[in-house]
């Protein structure tokens, strides 16, 4: 595509900035907020915060020499393992550890992880109830595992990935103790390995029970077999909201990267999960409840695999997309009557997405957003958000990015707030189609509302790379498929 618009010139510097790990932060505010700027959740009795979190790629394998210990302790004392002096060697050990398995960034070690659960304690204590939208685990998992224990068995691999799951879990729930925590797998998320898992394994029946802990209890022993069978569950949302719900999915098996452990595809896991979806959403249409949906992988294009791979889009090549089918979109358009957000994350990127229904099928448009990383492996500062929640319509009204100073998570300050930023009063499909329709009148990236988007793109870098190929990053927004990203994208060329 780069090559369609003459911009040959532009397209190492694009390379280098992708494999760099630009990073959206979704910035600093766009448009100036006038004094009727309604106050935040947390001074209004009517909302309810919600912590926001997602990637946090934990990184047990920082000091290798703890490790051992951390294989042969209960989970109860990983902290202070982890915690305690670091190892002579461990810096050297932990290169030579990523060399050996050609990883590429540093993810989230303990020390990073410990400073955001403090912020998060700092500036959500007040918080209603969390939000983990998947990657607990470190990029590379399987290989430092294998790499320091070269003889263990995959039961062995499998304990030790559990009990780094329920570790991640376990820290989260004790920083916010008053805030129950429901979180999705990631497609790091694994008993084998990345994009891979099998539904129904011995991996998700033994993670059932943690991971729908804070169910409410009456729903629970469903949950936990809806789990096991596919890292789906479904979770009442607590007081203050009333008859809202969370509907949580593991979308890997929708992913088009996804295979099982034995490296085969399996269509039968991706149907069954649109089918509880589905089965889950006309309940709650029934019932007249009010519902997020959260997963971890985005529907639509992946402009950014898009440009790196030179997809010629105008040409008749189709753009890289994150799922196989258009399914989970539409899914929850059909549903738009119930479906008040829907929750995804993957990308490392603080962004927002429209979620649309196919041509000529029913339903309306769908609020998405996609929350930030705490790991800062693609060279992002680390970052979570704080939501406000309307508690009778489950509308998400306002929310904040609290992002670190530096990747070492040194100190804390709110980013941006949406609804200052934007001079929008929620965070709804009106709200996001005024935003996307202000930036894609602006192809070249030159207006004042661009240059502010794209500031904090990537720290300590010029936004001239991202500006590029600002056209398919804003067609993206709001085109899930390839037929209406094509149209978008070539159309307005």
């Amino acid at each position: 595509m780069l090559g369609n618009r003459k911009a040959n010139g532009l397209r190492p510097l694009i390379r280098n900035c992708i494999f760099a790990g630009c990073v959206l932060l979704f910035a600093s505010p766009l448009l100036a907020q006038d004094a009727s700027h309604k106050q935040h959740a947390s001074a209004n009795s009517s909302t309810v915060t919600a912590l926001l979190v997602s990637d946090i790629h934990f990184e047990p394998f920082w000091d290798p020499a703890k490790v051992p210990q951390l294989v042969s302790a209960p989970v109860g004392r990983w902290k202070a393992i982890l915690a305690s002096t670091p190892s002579p060697n461990q810096a050297q050990r932990f290169d030579q550890l990523q060399q050996t398995c050609h990883a590429r960034g540093v993810d989230t070690p303990f020390a990073l992880f410990d400073a955001s659960l403090r912020a998060m304690q700092q500036n959500g204590s007040g918080a209603g109830f969390s939000v983990l939208s998947g990657d607990l685990l470190a990029h590379s998992f399987s290989c430092k595992y294998a790499t320091l224990f070269p003889t263990a068995s995959p039961e062995q691999y499998r304990e030790f990935v559990e009990k780094t799951l329920q570790f991640v879990t376990a820290e989260l729930r004790a920083s916010l103790p008053r805030a129950p925590l429901y979180a999705a797998l990631g497609n790091n998320d694994s008993d084998c390995d990345d994009y891979r898992l099998d539904a129904g394994s011995a991996f998700l029946a033994a993670s059932a029970d943690d991971f729908t802990s804070q169910v409410d209890k009456a729903e629970r022993k469903k949950a936990q077999q809806d789990f096991a069978a596919g890292g789906n569950y479904s979770a009442l949302l607590p007081a203050p909201l009333r008859n809202a719900r969370l509907l949580v999915l593991d979308d890997l098996f929708l992913s088009r990267r996804y295979a099982t452990c034995s490296g085969k595809p399996d269509i039968k896991a991706a149907a069954g999960q649109i089918a509880w979806l589905r089965s889950q959403l006309a309940s709650a249409r029934e019932h007249k409840e009010k519902i997020w949906v959260v997963a971890h992988i985005p529907p639509g294009v992946d402009p950014y695999a898009t440009i790196l791979r030179a997809r010629n889009v105008c040409g008749g090549q189709a753009p890289e997309m994150f799922l196989t089918s258009n399914e989970l979109t539409q899914a929850v358009t059909e549903f738009s009557d119930v479906v008040q957000l829907v929750l995804f994350a993957h990308t490392h990127m603080d962004e927002l997405r429209l979620l649309r229904p196919d041509t000529g099928k029913t339903g309306k448009d769908v609020a998405a957003k996609l929350v930030p990383s705490i790991s800062p492996i693609h060279g992002n500062n680390p970052s979570f958000v704080l939501a406000a929640v309307d508690a009778a319509s489950a509308v998400m009204t306002d929310y904040r990015v609290i992002a670190s100073s530096d990747k070492a998570g040194t100190a804390w300050r709110e980013e941006y707030d949406f609804d200052r930023a934007y001079g929008v009063q929620e965070f709804a499909p009106a709200s996001l189609r005024r935003i996307i329709a202000e930036l894609a009148a602006d192809p070249a990236a030159k207006s004042e509302a661009s240059a502010a988007y794209l500031k904090s793109y990537f720290k300590n870098t010029a936004s001239i790379p991202a500006a590029a190929f600002w056209p398919e990053y804003v067609c993206a927004l709001s085109n899930s498929t390839e037929a209406s990203f094509e149209s978008c994208f070539c159309g307005n060329r």
